[in-house]
């Protein structure tokens, strides 16, 4: 609710006119009235205890500096009563406080609304809050807070509102009473923090609650009715188990539910559609199984519908949801579960439709046709199913798409020229599929492209200046494809790329030598990174989308990509030296050039200080290898091998830690202490010794020695006329 102020004109009072001046306090005194707190000093007593508190909080952004003076006004945060200038409301949120909360707080004897939410307040939450009787609102949220919840909290008669989330270090058993110690409590919030144990049986039956936030804890126990008309319900992330209850009570008020990321099991029960005020509904993460009945259709209120990492199988339902032109569901999520069979045409009836995940089922068939209908679509994630036929054309019509994953399914055909028409499209993810022919000239035309994998298809051409239009791009996968021809120097110069992958296909004459772009040179690194993942996993990019709706036509979209700062050329025809200026890149993680026909000395690598992945096997590379890899603290696989390189290289320089690095180099020794240069010590296949190899290489030659000695006597006995009449006898 905004509080509008009107502010009264007065004309210059005159003293020729003192008839006047009754009319004129007339008007004076009701606005004093008006304002709570504008005509009367605060209470002495209560202004001590103010005092009090503010001596024992560290306060650097001065906040309550205002605290002086008589007048109730000018003290930030403080409300008073109108007549006796006692403390009625006390509101701190988002101060930047910190410390202890001083007893003499709980000396506002008049005391209705205490907030002092979202700072830094510790250690535990003060008994003597228990003697606040007129205490209506206790909001000590998004603190420090520990220990354990105060059993004075019981006194609390007259209190609606108990709110005390993100808290991490409070918690316990949730007491007993926490149901019944006020008959007006509507709202009780006790979310993120650490609290055990089970729901106490008092809050199923409070008749005055309506909005119960118990998420993210650590409760147990069996999922349970409630016997009131809820508003809100969250216990998601806690351990509770059994059959979702019908909430039947709640039937008409219900707007919100949230059980997601406990142990729920059996189906989902056609009476949750019976909840007609529902909004949002998430499921998520449980253990529900068995497929959704015909008859679970929602009203078109639902917003929001999260089934998602579940165990539901079947088919998807025709009808999930009623929609109208206006009104309908804005998120569905059923992705990660055990769904069969077609999608649906009638999903293409959700109009207001702005995010739809589907991945991670055992879908088959194709793409909806009608697809495009859905014009206010943002995601589409069909991701890991089985789906077939052809990107629909028709497609183009969800105008607004943001992000396209279609990733590991059966899909071919080609890439559509009219797939131009997405122009907000940030996230296209087509690979692993069958898909064919070459990038149209015509996808220049998406200009807000940040991620791109093209990745194990069947795309074949050149890389044509289309690419080029795609400024933003951050994260490019060609890999596993049959592309060919030269690689253009600007592919390198993208302002925030972080990784190019363009391995397993047929490009050919050399590396370009120009400049690297920014991100390539600056990499500030990632301290959550494990410091050995494998290095196979680290060309990846891993994508979190998050959305979220905040109201009933609008969805926030947001996604993040995790990505190793890299370039992977391996298993191309590429030839030539390998540019220096590759090597002064010193933000790259991860190069990986093997598995082509490069040649010339090994560069520098003195710059590149976050390199954790150096790959240049197989290649023709000579030399000596550098004495400064070594020096690279952070490089968790290097191999050089099957390379002509040359030379010796030191026992000193600590190589040990990367065995079969330098196998294949007949021209180059390892130094070992107190032995000298030892060629013999190099295995001929990186990891194995020779020694190791020849057992097998000795038994397969004898087996294939006598296979070949058994054929030529048995042909040789059947060539002898002699021979053959003798077998012949002896077998009749």
């Amino acid at each position: 609710m905004e509080l509008k102020w009107v502010v009264t004109v007065f004309h210059p009072w005159k003293p020729s006119e003192l008839h006047t001046l009754p009319l004129l306090l007339l008007i004076i005194l009701p606005l004093c009235s008006f304002n709570l707190s504008q005509c009367f000093d605060l209470d002495p007593e209560d202004k001590a205890s103010l005092l009090l508190f503010r001596s024992s909080v560290k306060d650097p952004g001065q906040s309550l500096e205002t605290w002086v003076g008589p007048n109730c006004t000018n003290w930030t945060g403080i409300s008073c009563e109108n007549r006796t200038g006692r403390v009625v409301s006390v509101n701190l949120a988002n101060m930047n406080l910190s410390g202890k909360v001083h007893p003499g707080l709980c000396e506002l004897s008049f005391l209705e609304y205490l907030k002092l939410s979202q700072n830094n307040f510790n250690g535990t939450i003060p008994t003597c809050f228990g003697s606040l009787g007129s205490l209506k609102t206790l909001d000590l949220s998004h603190n420090s807070f520990s220990g354990v919840l105060p059993d004075d909290i019981v006194r609390l008669r007259q209190l609606r509102e108990l709110v005390l989330n993100a808290n991490r270090e409070l918690g316990g058993v949730l007491p007993w009473w926490i149901g019944n110690f006020s008959s007006n409590l509507e709202k009780l919030d006790l979310s993120s923090n650490s609290f055990h144990g089970e729901i106490p049986e008092s809050v199923f039956y409070l008749k005055s609650l309506k909005h119960l936030d118990l998420g993210d804890n650590h409760l147990s126990g069996n999922i349970h009715e409630y016997y009131q008309s809820l508003e809100f319900l969250n216990l998601a992330s806690n351990q509770l188990f059994g059959t979702l209850p019908c909430f039947s009570a709640s039937t008409q008020s219900l707007t919100v539910m949230i059980l997601a990321n406990n142990s729920l099991v059996g189906g989902i029960p056609t009476c949750i559609a019976s909840l007609e005020a529902l909004t949002h509904l998430n499921l998520s993460f449980n253990h529900l199984s068995y497929g959704l009945s015909p008859r679970l259709v929602f009203t078109e209120k639902l917003l929001v519908l999260d089934l998602s990492f579940n165990d539901l199988s079947g088919p998807l339902p025709s009808k999930i949801a009623e929609a109208t032109e206006k009104s309908g569901l804005v998120l569905l999520d059923l992705s990660h579960n055990h769904f069969s069979g077609k999608i649906p045409l009638r999903i293409t009836e959700l109009k207001s439709l702005q995010a739809l995940f589907l991945s991670h089922n055992l879908l088959t068939g194709a793409i909806p046709a009608r697809i495009g209908k859905l014009t206010y679509l943002q995601v589409i994630d069909l991701s890991h199913n089985f789906l077939s036929g052809s990107i629909p054309l028709d497609i183009v019509g969800c105008f607004q798409l943001l992000a396209l994953m279609l990733n590991n399914n059966n899909i071919s055909g080609e890439l559509q020229p009219e797939l131009d028409a997405l122009d907000s499209l940030k996230i296209l993810d087509v690979s692993h599929n069958k898909i064919s022919g070459e990038i149209p000239l015509t996808l220049a035309g998406l200009k807000s492209l940040e991620i791109v994998d093209l990745s194990s298809n069947n795309l074949s051409g050149t890389l044509n200046d289309a690419i080029t239009k795609w400024s933003n791009l951050k994260y490019l996968s060609l890999y596993q494809n049959k592309f060919s021809g030269n690689i253009s120097s600007w592919l390198f110069t993208f302002e925030a790329i972080q990784m190019i992958d363009l391995s397993g296909n047929k490009f050919s004459g050399v590396i370009p030598d120009g400049s690297f772009n920014i991100s390539f040179h600056n990499n500030n690194g990632n301290s959550d990174r494990a410091p050995k993942e494998p290095f196979i996993a680290m060309r990846n990019a891993e994508i979190k989308i998050s959305v979220m709706v905040i109201d009933s036509s609008e969805l926030s979209f947001n996604y993040k990509v995790s990505s190793t700062v890299g370039i992977d050329l391996s298993d191309n025809l590429l030839r030539g030296e390998i540019p220096d200026v590759l090597f002064e890149a010193e933000g790259l993680e991860y190069l990986n050039l093997s598995y082509n026909f490069l040649e010339g000395e090994l560069p520098s690598l003195e710059n590149m200080w976050n390199l954790r992945v150096l790959d240049l096997s197989h290649n023709s590379l000579s030399g000596q290898i550098a004495a400064n890899i070594s020096t690279l603290k952070d490089l968790v696989f290097l191999n050089l091998s099957y390379n002509s390189f040359s030379g010796s290289v030191p026992d000193d320089q600590g190589y040990q830690r990367f065995p079969g690095a330098f196998a294949g180099n007949p021209d180059l020794c390892l130094e070992t202490s107190g032995e000298g240069c030892d060629r013999a010590s190099l295995p001929a296949v990186p990891g194995k010794t020779f020694e190791e190899v020849e057992g097998p290489i000795l038994v397969w030659v004898f087996c294939v020695s006598a296979f070949v000695s058994f054929y030529f006597g048995v042909v040789a006995l059947f060539c002898s006329a002699r021979a053959r009449s003798y077998i012949l006898q002896t077998k009749f």
